[in-house]
């Protein structure tokens, strides 16, 4: 654990309460001081949810540490099965509470609850949320999943899904509808919209769908060793991955596959004269694990894009996310230091980032384009439209959501080419208006603004001095290489010498990195 103004993940008592509050009749009793109800804001507020977590906090206070904290606990935990009735019970500590040491899983053990209590040992100081809600819903499952009669048809559980997930709600139609085109049902989603006594029946489906590792690898590890449920391995986000759920999914049914791709749209588009611009854009990918492993096959296979670089921030899929980077001959990135990850992206800077709600604003800062294919996100990414990641949707909404900001920002480009043009000055009114340029001061302005003056860029050798004439052809350079354009430039200037970049020099730098 450190201070850090961003993470990515929060600590592990926030991943078991992203199951929580995906599941029904299951409540979270919280060992944890008055500060730590912040996590509330997380589901209400960014995710749009319209009801409380179902989480009762203790909420101790600094004067309590010299008291009964333990009996705080246990009043805490009888008003909240008096009050909820809940079908079953998780307890445990925050990050804070766990160093007063009160134990709240032997407590509530002692206890004697009508009904299952299930404890949380969660090292807040060594793990982090992902791991947090994987262990959560590991240990719900093997307290509340048990052996049973397997159903008629072929069926399977559908796992990993939690609240605060990236298009969790949407991806759980687009991949019940792909099982459902071959004839399989699906018995329980989970952890999302199940109840404990549907974690009792998971036993009686075919086989598991793992949807996301990071959330229900363990779950599914220990279903298929003790249940008999083998899971899949694909995850089918992209067109390719996509055809292969489809084909093992059916395998695992005993049933033909059934791949409708009438709706299918990507591949067309992508191939389509309209987007040969995105041919070889030079992409930066990060992100969890599994949607990063995901984009890259699409960028690369399905898109025609350069990755140039990629990472992840949770480091229990590093072995994996490292294995995908030397397929594309790269050295992952893997921290969760936001700090690190706008440093590598500065120095490759890329065309365009794949990544979290962090890199959109890394992006913002250095002018890059960026579009979010992972959590952590913000409120615009819970639409309320239907946006799934997965399936044939799910690869349409890709193509439109990693299409637009490189569409956008060629726009932009075109604007600040043109930006001394009689039209597009800065000054000039908006077209639709004919063209008719504001007044100011009673007078039309039909010149456009004065240039702004250069700006001196220090470098370890001294100041380099970009003159106006060098600084306006610098601005007709696309702005999402503009400033490794200017990089380079200041760079051979130092190496030539030189402390005035004249059109001259950066034609040089232009001539000289490009042999």
């Amino acid at each position: 654990m450190k201070l850090t103004v961003w993470t990515y993940e929060g600590p592990p008592h926030v991943g078991a309460m992203r199951v929580a509050t995906g599941m029904t009749g299951l409540h979270y009793v919280l060992h944890a001081p008055q500060g730590d109800t912040y996590a509330d804001l997380l589901f209400t507020m960014i995710e749009r949810r319209n009801d409380r977590p179902p989480v009762t906090y203790t909420t101790f206070q600094a004067r309590d540490l010299g008291s009964d904290t333990a009996h705080l606990f246990k009043t805490s935990l009888e008003e909240a099965y008096d009050r909820f009735k809940p079908e079953a019970l998780i307890v445990g500590a925050s990050c804070t509470a766990e160093l007063i040491q009160d134990d709240p899983g032997g407590m509530s053990e002692m206890m004697g609850l009508p009904v299952p209590v299930i404890p949380l040992e969660l090292p807040s100081y060594q793990r982090k949320e992902n791991f947090g809600a994987d262990e959560t819903f590991f240990q719900i499952t093997r307290a509340l999943a048990k052996p049973c009669e397997k159903t008629e048809r072929p069926s399977a559980n559908l796992i990993g899904p939690t609240a605060l997930g990236f298009r969790h709600r949407d991806d759980i139609t687009e991949v019940t509808a792909l099982l459902n085109d071959m004839g399989i049902d699906v018995n329980v989603v989970a952890p999302m919209t199940a109840s404990p006594s549907d974690i009792a029946r998971m036993g009686a489906a075919h086989f598991n769908v793992l949807m996301y590792p990071e959330t229900a690898e363990s779950a599914a590890r220990w279903m298929e060793r003790e249940l008999g449920l083998p899971f899949t391995k694909t995850v089918p986000i992209g067109v390719g991955a996509t055809r292969e759920f489809v084909a093992e999914a059916a395998e695992l049914a005993g049933v033909t596959p059934r791949f409708d791709d009438s709706r299918l749209r990507l591949p067309w588009y992508s191939a389509s004269v309209d987007s040969t611009y995105l041919t070889g854009k030079r992409v930066f990918i990060f992100g969890d694990g599994t949607h990063v492993k995901a984009a890259a096959r699409i960028a690369r296979d399905e898109m025609g894009f350069e990755v140039v670089g990629l990472g992840c921030y949770n480091r229990e899929m590093a072995r994996e996310i490292r294995a995908v980077a030397r397929d594309f001959d790269l050295t992952a990135t893997i921290t969760d230091d936001y700090l690190e990850v706008e440093r590598v992206i500065e120095d490759l800077a890329p065309e365009m980032i794949l990544g979290t709600q962090m890199e959109r604003h890394i992006g913002k800062r250095l002018g890059i384009p960026c579009a979010v294919i992972s959590a952590p996100v913000h409120v615009q990414d819970f639409p309320a439209r239907y946006s799934p990641q997965m399936g044939i949707e799910g690869a349409n909404v890709i193509f439109d959501t990693w299409v637009h900001p490189l569409v956008m920002g060629l726009e932009e480009h075109l604007l600040h080419m043109f930006r001394d043009d009689f039209e597009f000055h800065d000054a000039a009114g908006p077209s639709h208006h004919g063209g008719h340029a504001p007044v100011a001061g009673g007078d039309a302005v039909s010149s456009p603004q004065p240039e702004i003056a250069p700006q001196k860029t220090t470098e370890e050798d001294g100041n380099v001095i970009w003159l106006a004439d060098a600084e306006k052809e610098l601005k007709k350079i696309p702005f999402f290489v503009r400033g490794k354009a200017r990089r380079n430039t200041e760079t051979f200037a130092a190496s030539k010498g030189v402390t005035e970049i004249s059109v001259d020099t950066l034609y040089e730098a232009k001539a000289h990195y490009a042999r």
